[in-house]
């Protein structure tokens, strides 16, 4: 059985998330965390915190029975690209530059071994 969790509009960009779910993806639940929880980056955080929801959704899935961590993997993982703010920097000479704050989607879905 699978399950899957999806969190939008997460304020970094998808090129940062990317890095992080790359290493993950693929990987025991177990495995997952630890490199989740010792990882420098900020966005570890947030797909840490998706991937918890997603083992949750699993369990509901199952009629109330507990799932075993050891037995879950990450099937799969993926990051789009969310909305960009556009705001404006003053420039030299009177110029305007552009600046794009980005947002990413984040979506893991996690399957139990059998």
């Amino acid at each position: 059985m699978e399950a899957r969790a999806q969190k939008k509009h997460i304020r970094s960009s998808p090129r940062k998330m990317r890095l992080l779910i790359d290493l993950i993806r693929g990987k025991s639940v177990t495995e997952a965390f630890s490199i989740l929880r010792f990882s420098t980056k900020i966005a570890s955080k947030d797909a840490e915190r998706l991937l918890t929801s997603a083992i949750s959704n699993l369990s509901n899935n199952e009629d109330g029975r507990t799932v075993d961590n050891a037995n879950i993997n990450i099937k799969q993982a993926w990051v789009d690209c969310g909305p960009m703010m556009k705001r404006i920097q003053p420039a030299p000479m009177g110029r305007a530059y552009r600046v794009r704050k980005r947002s990413n989607h984040l979506t893991i879905v996690v399957e139990t071994q059998d």
